[in-house]
């Protein structure tokens, strides 16, 4: 078996849920979502787990969360810092927002030499997602990819969602289009886009795979995106672009997964209950323990 590693990003401060969501109890014995995926992807078998978080949290975040693992999987920390930048360039003054989710991952550069699969630290993505991204690569495969849900198996019943919206040729990513605004109604789903949604379309929800290659290409497009984009306050260095990036410039094909997994997530608090719920009815069908760690 290949040592692959899971890469939990884990430094935002959820704006509309409040707080540190990534640290809010929502199984029975105060398990997390991340607890949740990091005991999937152990069953899976990955090696290690790399968490991106906020320096600041580092003490509560190990108490809460990683002291637990000792002993069942590797754990490292990477640091996500507003002044973590390239020479030559330097944070503006007045920014507070993080640059993004490419800068996220390419903050873990130095921790991983391996395929490595990045998550969100507060969805919950299901077991077969780990399984069906761990056997691609365990199989040799050494493209990047990426786990495709459901679009109405990502939905909340409290709000409009943003989702990565995609386009699938021949088993590889042509298009991933932030989406927002994503809902239901009568007669299907609504957006912020004039498009007909029926729920069955694949969207990315960050369940993405790479090698250590995909460092070489954040190091470069990041330095672009910081000569255009760096002096603005609120800009942000995002995945999914990169992606569109490597697939429209013809340098990385995408190969895409499918998982039949309901997605959950707290992206209201008001969703909370709801996902309490769902964990508690897997628990009762033998999915996972009363206990996980």
């Amino acid at each position: 078996m290949k040592n692959i590693t899971l890469l939990v990003m884990a430094a935002g401060m959820g704006s509309r849920y409040g707080g540190l969501k990534q640290l809010d109890a929502i199984g029975p014995n105060g398990e997390t979502i991340i607890d949740y995926s990091v005991y999937d992807a152990i069953k899976a078998g990955f090696s290690k787990v790399v968490f991106i978080i906020r320096r600041e949290f580092e003490n509560e975040f190990k108490i809460r969360i990683t002291n637990k693992y000792a002993g069942k999987i590797q754990v490292e920390f990477a640091f996500q810092e507003l002044d973590a930048l390239p020479n030559g360039f330097e944070c503006p003054d007045g920014r507070v927002k993080p640059w993004g989710t490419g800068h996220a991952i390419l903050s873990a550069s130095d921790l991983i030499n391996e395929p490595f699969v990045v998550i969100n630290g507060d969805d919950y993505y299901g077991r077969e997602s780990f399984k069906v991204i761990a056997d691609y690569y365990n199989n040799g495969e050494n493209t990047f990819s990426m786990v495709a849900f459901r679009l109405d198996k990502t939905l909340s019943s409290f709000g409009g969602v943003t989702r990565g919206l995609c386009t699938v040729k021949d088993d590889k990513l042509d298009t991933v289009i932030e989406t927002e605004n994503l809902q239901k109604i009568d007669n299907g789903i609504s957006s912020d886009r004039d498009i007909v949604l029926d729920g069955s379309e694949p969207v990315s929800m960050n369940v993405w795979g790479f090698t250590p290659k995909l460092f070489d290409y954040l190091k470069e497009m990041f330095v672009e995106f910081l000569k255009n984009e760096g002096r603005e306050l609120k800009s942000e260095f995002l995945i999914p672009s990169v992606i569109n990036d490597l697939i429209q410039s013809d340098r990385e094909e995408i190969y895409v997964l499918r998982s039949e997994s309901s997605w959950f997530g707290v992206t209201y608090k008001e969703d909370k209950p709801y996902v309490q719920g769902e964990i508690q009815t897997l628990i009762n069908a033998g999915v996972y323990p009363q206990n996980l760690f």
